[in-house]
């Protein structure tokens, strides 16, 4: 917002700052557009033709407060995490006008560099209605749900998204399950909180069983559900129960490859899991090199 208000900052160093990254842009706006359009265009583009999923921004307040300008257009909440963020932003007026940039910068990588392959995720949103709002505002800037415009996915991760995931799997194309914050909410833990992180467990039985529901739900509506947080990464009993589900499209971190290869190798052997053939080609001598190591 620092950019699209650039005249209301308060703090000229903080001007003179904005003024230096931007200096090569008559229009100061285009500058995070480029910007961002060239991170995710990186991305889609080693991966092309297969599908990549970008997720929209889901800062909270006192994160976007951090940015550079960002102390003067973001309110003070007592507890972000349950406050102004992911889709409920998108079609605020008080930060409408950013997240058109974010459509414009998709439209571009999609548009322009003609990478197809990029689908986009709405993270935390709350409602179905909220949802329908989101989708009304992505097609006010140029990004429309149509036989040629980009695939619109969301994140399973507050309960309301287990519920009524039927309903909202009638306005979004796919779904990525946060176990993160999905488990948080399920057992009332605030994540950040120091005296109760000890109690936030995504191994819990609980919120295992809103995977289990939001995977049924998926399955019955025919639509696409992966996984989106640490959590297959740390507990290899979660990677065995993700498998069984035969939900298999979730993230890894690299540190930890090692480990859910562990559980994935037996299993592909007996469900065909892990197609190489399918795999992208700068992916594949690294899949290769670990498989052989664990062999």
């Amino acid at each position: 917002m620092a950019l699209v208000k650039f005249d209301k900052l308060k703090d000229s160093e903080v001007k003179n700052k904005i003024d230096r990254l931007t200096k090569q842009y008559a229009n100061k706006t285009d500058y995070f557009v480029d910007k961002l359009a060239e991170g995710i265009a990186v991305i889609a583009a080693a991966f092309y033709p297969k599908e990549v999923i970008v997720r929209l921004s889901d800062f909270k307040t006192n994160e976007y407060a951090n940015l550079i300008g960002g102390v003067d257009f973001e309110p003070y909440e007592e507890n972000p995490m349950l406050g102004f963020r992911g889709a409920s932003r998108y079609y605020s007026e008080l930060y409408k006008d950013g997240f058109a940039l974010e459509c414009t910068a998709i439209k571009k990588v999609r548009e322009k560099m003609g990478l197809t392959n990029l689908k986009v995720m709405v993270p935390f949103c709350r409602t179905v209605e909220e949802g329908k709002k989101v989708l009304t505002v992505m097609e006010e800037n140029g990004l429309k749900r149509t036989e040629n415009g980009p695939e619109v996915y969301t994140m399973i991760e507050i309960p309301s998204n287990v519920i009524l995931a039927e309903e909202f799997a009638k306005i979004f194309d796919g779904f990525s399950i946060g176990s993160n914050d999905l488990t948080q909410l399920t057992l009332g833990i605030d994540r950040d909180s120091e005296i109760m992180g000890k109690l936030f467990d995504e191994n819990d039985e609980a919120p295992k069983r809103m995977i289990s529901m939001a995977i049924k739900s998926a399955k019955k509506s025919n639509i696409k559900i992966g996984l989106c947080g640490q959590a297959p990464s740390d507990f290899p009993s979660l990677q065995n129960f993700l498998f069984k589900k035969v939900l298999i499209v979730f993230p890894l971190i690299l540190m930890r490859c090692y480990r859910v290869l562990k559980i994935l190798i037996p299993l592909n052997n007996k469900k065909s899991l892990l197609d190489l053939k399918k795999v992208p080609a700068r992916a594949k001598l690294l899949l290769w090199k670990l498989m052989f190591e664990l062999s």
